[in-house]
């Protein structure tokens, strides 16, 4: 994790555990976990919102993607020519 080894996190542990208090340190924790829920959650979010559109058809997506799919062919087949 970053390079951080058993040691230095407890070195760490241990400063917070200073600096903040007993008392602070499980609301601190539980800040910490809703922060990164929520931020998970808007990952995921925004990965249904790129599929819906896709699915929702906006004009010119499927064109694209069609476009995309026969510049791929094309560039396999010149890669084939090429190592042949």
């Amino acid at each position: 994790m970053f390079g951080l080894g058993t040691p230095e996190l407890i070195v760490i542990l241990g400063i917070a555990f200073l600096v903040f208090g007993g008392k602070k340190l499980p609301e601190i924790g539980a800040g910490l976990g809703k922060g990164i829920k929520s931020f998970k959650n808007g990952l995921r979010d925004v990965e249904e919102g790129g599929k819906n559109i896709l699915e929702d058809g906006v004009p010119g997506v499927k064109e694209a993607m069609s476009i995309k799919e026969k510049v791929d062919k094309v560039k396999d087949l010149g890669n084939v020519l090429k190592k042949g």
